[in-house]
């Protein structure tokens, strides 16, 4: 190898990475960086570095949430957590709680501090821990009595199968009619509601005007078995069930005896 080569080669080795700043000078830079260029600092990829930034007095939630972007956090996030100033942005916690690298003991902290609607934003994350999901959920439904109906609206469009069921179970009409239109319903749940005691007359006919669900055969079913189910649902799907299924409806403790006659007349006909 030339001397000259030799030279190149030590020269190349000794260059610090980022920048061309060693890691002392980055860190000084970090700690005395304005606010533009807190948003480059916080590209390093050395957590010395990261860890002297969250000390920069300008650094702000507009910092913090273009960082907790990146992978291969976990010392800077336990570090941030700590630093109570930089995590009272309502976005910072939820960002933090979402991000791989958080240690479950502080997502688990945080979570009681977010807003309903940041939890479910929570639960919308593809791919987010199976343990946030569902912590996230049960915060969730715990809150869900106390909710104004604005929220529970929301809350019926957007939300996943097991909050879309405990709304169900409220049997608020309004409610349970923005619920049959949430694609996250699912069949079982809204089966399970028409046999309960929420499932009013008016929550049952919700129901079966509903185009999504009024086809299917043990929707029909449950709606046709519920004793408050009005009487003009029997003359519309009686004639669409088997005469197997007349005959157990027409066994139901359940009907009363009015809709008995219905059923009584439905399985007559089929005999005629």
């Amino acid at each position: 190898m030339s001397h000259e080569s030799s030279i190149v080669t030590v020269a190349v080795s000794q260059m610090p990475p980022d920048g061309g700043l060693s890691s002392a000078d980055a860190m000084r830079d970090a700690l005395t960086a304005n606010s533009d260029r807190l948003y480059t600092v916080i590209q390093d990829h050395r957590e010395d570095v990261l860890l002297a930034a969250l000390k920069n007095p300008l650094l702000d939630p507009a910092h913090l949430m273009v960082l907790l972007k990146r992978r291969e956090l976990e010392a800077v996030i336990t570090a941030l957590y700590a630093c109570k100033r930089l995590i009272e942005a309502n976005a910072v916690k939820c960002a933090l709680v979402a991000h791989p690298n958080t240690p479950v003991h502080i997502a688990q902290a945080l979570l009681p501090l977010l807003y309903i609607f940041d939890l479910l934003k929570l639960c919308l994350i593809p791919g987010i821990s199976a343990d946030i999901h569902l912590a996230a959920e049960r915060k969730i439904i715990q809150q869900i009595p106390t909710q104004p109906l604005g929220n529970k609206l929301t809350l019926a469009r957007r939300g996943t199968a097991a909050i879309v069921e405990a709304l169900l179970r409220e049997g608020v009409q309004k409610v349970v009619e923005v619920c049959l239109d949430n694609p996250r319903l699912k069949e079982g749940a809204l089966y399970q509601f028409l046999a309960s005691s929420h499932a009013t007359a008016e929550n049952v006919s919700l129901v079966a005007r509903n185009s999504r669900w009024k086809s299917r055969p043990n929707i029909c079913l449950a709606i046709l078995k519920n004793p408050r189910t009005p009487l003009i649902w029997f003359t519309t799907f009686l004639p669409g069930i088997s005469v197997a299924t007349r005959q157990d409806l027409l066994a139901s403790p359940r009907l009363t005896s009015a809709q008995r006659q219905l059923v009584r007349q439905a399985c007559s006909h089929c005999h005629t």
